[in-house]
């Protein structure tokens, strides 16, 4: 299994951890994935580690569709791929929730499949650069015909010569989305994926692998966790609980939250119906503290080293390809890379 590092998006101040970017690159962890929310963007940072680093592949796990044009995605890719010397850049995409697109980005929710197909589609046709780009989808078009264009829109082929073999993530939870992912996708950013959970996607996957003459094998599996090495393993879950909890109860309404929905279908779903109500009150220390630890648990590796490297075993045999590491200690990062060492 192959170890990569998240750094996520950035809080109020904007940090780049590049000291601990730099220490995975030298460990042999294969990429580092950034993304984003409503603050930082993903694919900035990507630019200036490109900079500092020398062979670690620079991901986005994720950048929101609605944020940016299939072709502004492709540009902004290609052109930090180029900088990095090329066959370095993982562009892992994904479609946020509606608060995010409608409220933030003022576009509507429309139908996010059919939107993820055009989009991909669009890019790919960019990166091969085989003709002029014209695409007719149930959701983007190319040259653009609807409602108040002129009618001059021209195919363009990329001025830049782009790396026709840019693998393309999705990251994807849901069962339509997933079946898209085996379908068109070179690697997929599961939401949810832990060890024991393959068998609950497999299906989904497996009928969009049908519909491209595809298998798993063909398929990059990028699963993530929280890494954190304590000595007290309640204290190392506390820590995580606000996190759980503000997207359990904060990142969705009340009706439509794909966290809380996952935390459900899970058998969670008396603790997530009240995590949910406690943020939405207000109450977020209690929120927090509703997070049953056995939910953390499965989604994180926490505690003393022995416990993580013995726990990490688990992920090996999950079926993913690649484990995300979430971490704020280098030394979590150096008891991965010896549980990866051990499992062979």
């Amino acid at each position: 299994m192959k170890l990569a590092l998240s750094i996520g998006y950035s809080g109020a101040r904007m940090e780049l951890p590049v000291t601990r970017v730099q220490r995975a690159e030298a460990l042999g962890f294969d990429a580092v994935w950034t993304a984003e929310a409503y603050g930082s963007d993903a694919f900035s940072p990507l630019a200036y580690l490109a900079a500092v680093t020398q062979r670690i592949k620079l991901g986005t796990g994720i950048i929101q569709l609605a944020a940016r044009t299939a072709a502004n995605a492709a540009m902004t890719a290609a052109t930090i791929d180029a900088l990095a010397g090329g066959d370095r850049v993982l562009l892992g995409i994904g479609v946020s929730g509606p608060q995010i697109v409608e409220g933030w980005y003022g576009q509507p929710w429309g139908r996010p499949y059919h939107r993820v197909k055009d989009y991909v589609a669009i890019i790919r046709k960019i990166l091969q650069r085989q003709a002029p780009v014209t695409h007719d989808g149930a959701e983007i078009s190319l040259p653009y015909t609807g409602a108040g264009a002129t009618g001059l829109g021209k195919p363009l082929k990329s001025i830049l010569h782009m790396n026709a073999r840019m693998p393309i993530y999705l990251g994807t939870g849901a069962p339509e989305m997933v079946r898209l992912t085996g379908e068109i996708a070179d690697g997929w950013l599961p939401l949810g994926f832990v060890p024991g959970s393959l068998p609950e996607y497999l299906p989904w996957l497996e009928q969009g692998f049908a519909r491209a003459g595809k298998s798993l094998k063909d398929l990059e599996i990028t699963a993530g966790c929280h890494v954190q090495v304590d000595n007290d393993v309640k204290t190392a879950l506390a820590a995580l609980k606000p996190e759980v909890a503000l997207y359990v109860g904060g990142m969705g309404a009340r009706s439509k939250n794909f966290h809380k929905d996952l935390m459900t279908r899970r058998g969670f779903g008396d603790a997530a119906a009240r995590v949910q109500e406690l943020y939405l009150a207000g109450r977020k220390d209690e929120a927090a503290a509703a997070v049953p630890d056995e939910w953390v648990d499965q989604k994180s590796l926490v505690g003393p080293k022995a416990r993580i490297i013995e726990r990490f075993r688990a992920w090996a045999e999950s079926g993913a390809t690649t484990l995300t590491v979430r971490a704020q200690q280098d030394q979590a990062l150096e008891v991965m890379a010896e549980a990866a060492r051990i499992a062979g």
